[in-house]
């Protein structure tokens, strides 16, 4: 698996290449995006961009340099990569030993690698933590992932690909990558953004392209037990795209349902057609 890495202006593949001090290591103050590769090019690049200025602005960061960034991106993707993931960070740079910062320039880093297309259907486990709908980082995409990393692990040790969250209020939330839609009576719904979920790419664009493609989507409210009862369920990310679930835990459903089906087929079309 050949990962392409460039940071801070330099290709360093698998050399060491950031500081030890860099506030990214020691206290994971950093935003990062992660975005589809499909034949060379990232998709829905300027969307991830705006996403990650909303991150480092949720952070009290400045505006990424774009410029840089670009030259990142065509670093990493300069051989070809037919399907893949562009993981790009941003870190606060080189900081003290604790919470405070210095006023050290950002540090830009950019890896790519070839990734497993997605399978049809997936399954998914409800784990026992809980997202804070409260946090002072409810929404932004930063590097502190050490809570995602365990309810991941938990979820393949029961056979599952994705780890779902409730919120605090024990309302549905989101996955550890990935936004999670469910079919309710008919009606395709998702939880609201005040529930605490990352705003993802893929779920802004489901929405859109679902509506688009005359299927009705709801941003709701929704108790975390709706898992139990919904008739059908699917995941998006930037690397799943639409994927449906045929298992929650122990419960089966059949899978792709009809709508979920229709959701996907009009994100695959409108992707194809190099919507962004």
């Amino acid at each position: 698996m050949s990962v392409r890495v460039w940071v801070d202006g330099e290709m360093v593949d698998d050399k060491p290449s950031v500081r030890a001090l860099d506030h990214g290591i020691t206290v994971g103050d950093g935003v990062f995006e992660t975005a589809k590769v499909v034949d060379g090019k990232p998709f829905a690049i300027d969307r991830h961009n705006d996403r990650l200025d909303r991150s480092l602005h949720g952070l009290g960061l400045p505006s990424a340099d774009r410029a840089r960034l670009q030259e990142g991106f065509d670093a990493v993707l300069a051989e070809p990569l037919d399907f893949g993931r562009l993981r790009y960070t941003v870190t606060a740079g080189e900081g003290p030993l604790g919470s405070d910062r210095s006023d050290s320039p950002l540090t830009y880093i950019v890896a790519s690698m070839p990734v497993d297309r997605p399978t049809p259907t997936t399954k998914i486990v409800v784990v026992p933590w809980t997202r804070n709908e409260r946090s002072a980082v409810a929404g932004l995409k930063t590097t502190s992932y050490a809570e995602n990393v365990v309810a991941l692990a938990a979820a393949k040790k029961e056979g599952g690909s994705e780890a779902i969250f409730a919120n605090n209020r024990g309302e549905l939330c989101e996955g550890t990558g990935s936004n999670i839609f469910v079919v309710v009576d008919g009606e395709l719904l998702t939880p609201k953004l005040e529930c605490g979920p990352l705003a993802g790419i893929t779920r802004a664009l489901t929405i859109e392209w679902s509506r688009e493609a005359g299927i009705p989507v709801r941003e709701e409210i929704l108790p975390i037990d709706v898992l139990d009862t919904a008739d059908e369920v699917f995941i998006t990310s930037s690397t799943r795209d639409v994927q449906a679930v045929s298992a929650v835990g122990d419960r089966e459903l059949a899978a792709p349902g009809p709508i979920t089906s229709k959701a996907a087929a009009a994100f695959a079309e409108a992707s194809a057609a190099g919507r962004d």
